[in-house]
């Protein structure tokens, strides 16, 4: 299958499991059940109907790859290691904006080979916007309008995008030696969508995530020029399908 016609499927699975997360969001007692996990993060109603859609959306397609998903089975390095190419799906980032109902939450589905994200679509289900990028480039789409997605590339005066919920204090000594002015606080992938759109310069996360809350916003940000690197230095690049699925800090550059 042809990369943008792979797109434009991933684009409709995601717009479905938007909308099954919005049933519930705006169903006042459904979005308030909610559970937690054994790592004490939040699991809704949402993130468990997002995840079914996207599963037999994506099992449906015409061409066939393993699915690694949040609140899908887990599996063991054993299972997973020889994984050539294999979709990487978080079906509701951003769960504790849900909970806040601020509306910063996404749908993010990515399409890992050999260890990198080729194709990532972030789908924003509050707003009906779309963020997505490949080998064609990265584009946004928002009220029947598509723009591409270009990183500023600015050399001074820079704005950093930074948690909604995670804030360190790690982050301030990064961020000054990158001469930041300024910043933008977002939830969810959405911060790696403002650097790929120019809204922000740098997105700096010191505290820990899951390989799932990142593939789709760095295909996205790396098809708009943008560059992703382990821990907080310009040295190593970000990969995917490690044994251990957690990710360490990492640093997202948009010039």
């Amino acid at each position: 299958m042809k990369i943008e016609n792979l797109v434009a499927e991933v684009k409709t699975i995601a717009q479905n499991a938007g909308a099954a997360i919005m049933n519930i969001y705006t169903d006042t007692d459904l979005s308030k059940v909610v559970d937690y996990k054994a790592d004490d993060s939040p699991l809704t109603l949402a993130d468990e109907a997002a995840d079914k859609v996207i599963k037999k959306g994506l099992e449906q397609l015409s061409v066939q790859y393993p699915i690694l998903s949040e609140e899908g089975k887990k599996m063991s390095f054993e299972e997973r290691k020889n994984w050539s190419t294999f979709w990487l799906v978080d079906p509701l980032d951003g769960t504790k904006e849900f909970i806040k109902r601020n509306g910063q939450f996404t749908v993010n589905i990515a399409l890992i080979k050999d260890h990198y994200p080729i194709m990532g679509v972030i789908y924003v289900p509050a707003t009906e916007t779309f963020y997505y990028g490949s080998e064609l480039g990265a584009f946004k789409e928002e009220d029947d309008q598509k723009t591409e997605l270009k990183i500023n590339g600015k050399s001074a005066d820079r704005i950093a995008v930074r948690s909604a919920s995670h804030a360190s204090p790690e982050e301030d000594e990064l961020l000054a030696k990158y001469d930041v002015k300024d910043s933008i606080s977002k939830g969810s992938s959405l911060k790696f969508c403002m650097v790929a759109e120019g809204k922000a310069d740098i997105y700096y996360r010191h505290g820990p995530t899951m390989e799932w809350d990142t593939g789709a916003g760095q295909a996205i940000l790396e098809a708009s020029g943008g560059k992703v690197f382990k821990g907080n230095e310009e040295k190593e690049r970000f990969n995917y399908n490690k044994e251990n699925l957690l990710n360490g800090s990492f640093l997202c550059l948009g010039f």
